[in-house]
């Protein structure tokens, strides 16, 4: 979930994989990365590019209404190509069974995400994993309501919807008095 919260919000936290530096920090304070490995901007690319496809499909686990179906194939499409390019290993032991990235450096790390994202789906727990409904935030958050129905990762972000909601409503319900109460806090 880590890995999808590192993107730029409404609330002021930075993009962390705007630069190669700022992934690759990212990266190593999660073991995933010695400091040694060379990190490049294309990567920090490619890290955006597997998280915006992860948080398109969490999005649609919380029952976005703004996701069209163009960018649910869109970003499926990318994570069928992102499990080819990152592969992943299965290591059985006595004790245990588990998904490693088959590779090192950058692409590892990436095959580490997706490894995390499949044992998820395997444990069963992979639609309880969503993205906010609130446009600025898109924070990822496990949805541990009985019914499974939980759109925002806090009531603050479902209380701004309602807010936006409302103040839409009524903007559209009455236009000159819409103007006239935003000129008049101005």
């Amino acid at each position: 979930m880590t890995f999808v919260n590192t993107r730029a919000d409404g609330a002021g936290n930075v993009e962390i994989f705007g630069t190669a530096a700022g992934f690759a920090r990212w990266a190593t304070q999660r073991d995933l990365l010695d400091t040694a490995t060379v990190v490049t901007d294309s990567d920090a690319v490619a890290a955006r590019e597997l998280r915006d496809a992860l948080v398109t499909t969490l999005l649609t686990h919380a029952g976005d209404p703004d996701i069209g179906d163009a960018q649910v194939v869109e970003a499926e499409r990318y994570l069928r190509q992102a499990g080819i390019r990152y592969p992943l290993t299965t290591v059985v032991t006595a004790q245990t069974a588990q998904l490693l990235a088959g590779s090192s450096g950058v692409p590892g790390v990436l095959g580490s995400v997706l490894a995390a994202v499949t044992e998820t789906a395997q444990r069963g727990d992979w639609m309880r994993i969503k993205a906010c409904c609130n446009p600025p935030c898109h924070f990822g958050f496990v949805d541990r309501t009985r019914n499974r129905a939980a759109r925002y990762c806090s009531p603050g972000c479902g209380s701004q919807v309602s807010m936006r909601a409302l103040r839409q409503r009524r903007k559209q319900a009455d236009p000159a008095a819409a103007g006239e109460s935003a000129s008049g806090r101005a």
